[in-house]
């Protein structure tokens, strides 16, 4: 009966390919572990669990941090319909607005136009400047909108008709 001798680059090519194996099935059956955030470290909130409410009028809003009906920082979601908007109207406040999804168009002045009105893509940032008029809204899509800003947040009506 004839043996065959592992030669030394035999051994070692055996070696690199079994440990190999063993390095792709930890990589294949390993799941990283899932890990505990610390809630006093880090609050956060998954998609699915964002609270819309309204619709009148063609909006939705989901608080994120505070309470636009009161004094202090606040944080909201605005998601604008398609063929919304709202009309010339003022904050008594400045708002910081970033708009997130879809296009939202944005006009000035107490005339409502919304010919006139100007697209503003995601990713633009937006400041509306308190007492100053302007109107809003969606066209032919949604839009998501972070809008933050000081309480309590009102909205004048200011259209000239």
């Amino acid at each position: 009966m004839a043996t065959k001798k592992l030669t030394a680059v035999g051994a070692i090519a055996l070696a690199s390919a079994i440990l190999g194996g063993v390095i792709a099935c930890v990589f294949i059956f390993a799941r990283p572990a899932k890990a505990d955030l610390d809630p006093k470290a880090l609050i956060y909130t998954l998609p699915d669990q964002i609270k819309w409410t309204g619709g009148d009028g063609g909006a939705q809003q989901a608080i994120l941090e505070g309470d636009p009906s009161k004094p202090g920082l606040y944080i909201v979601l605005t998601k604008w319909t398609a063929h919304h908007n709202s009309h010339p109207h003022f904050h008594p406040n400045d708002r910081y607005i970033t708009v997130l999804s879809g296009t939202w168009w944005v006009g000035t002045g107490s005339k409502y136009d919304p010919d006139s009105m100007v697209p503003m893509p995601p990713g633009t940032f937006v400041r509306h400047v308190g007492k100053q008029i302007h109107y809003d809204g969606a066209k032919d899509g949604d839009t998501v909108l972070e809008i933050v800003g000081m309480g309590p947040a009102t909205a004048t009506p200011a259209e000239a008709k």
